[in-house]
């Protein structure tokens, strides 16, 4: 399986609905480091796994959505804990989406998969994998 990893950040705010989360449930700032891993079992025409430069794009568009935005007040996400591991799932998705649109190059259609990691520290990581 050959994979290429693009990389960028994003700034939000959210709270959360639970005894679990403790002093999460107020509102409160956080910075992620997201990486973009695309996959796929050979190789395009150019032999490479994904047009790096639109991936880095599409990517920082993905997260140009959410980035500096109180999440408490999208409406998409009322009455859901955002947690870093919903926060990779949304952004795979739209990513996903991009991928089926076109929008990361023709080649990008022979990708099999997508993976979001969101980093919330050098010690504390989520993400998600999913299937194209």
């Amino acid at each position: 399986m050959f994979s290429v990893t693009v990389r960028d950040h994003i700034m939000v705010a959210h709270s959360f609905r639970g005894e679990v989360f403790g002093p999460a449930q107020r509102l409160h700032g956080a910075t992620f480091v997201v990486d973009a891993t695309f996959k796929r079992s050979e190789l395009d025409a150019d032999n490479i796994v994904v047009d790096i430069g639109l991936a880095t794009t599409r990517l920082g568009a993905v997260l140009g959505e959410l980035n500096y935005r109180n999440l408490d007040d999208v409406p998409e996400f009322a009455g859901i804990n955002t947690s870093t591991e919903f926060l990779a799932k949304v952004i795979a998705d739209r990513l996903a989406d991009s991928v089926h649109r076109g929008e990361l190059g023709e080649g990008a259609r022979g990708l099999t998969g997508i993976q979001v990691t969101l980093h919330e520290s050098h010690a504390a990581w989520a993400g998600y994998e999913r299937e194209l």
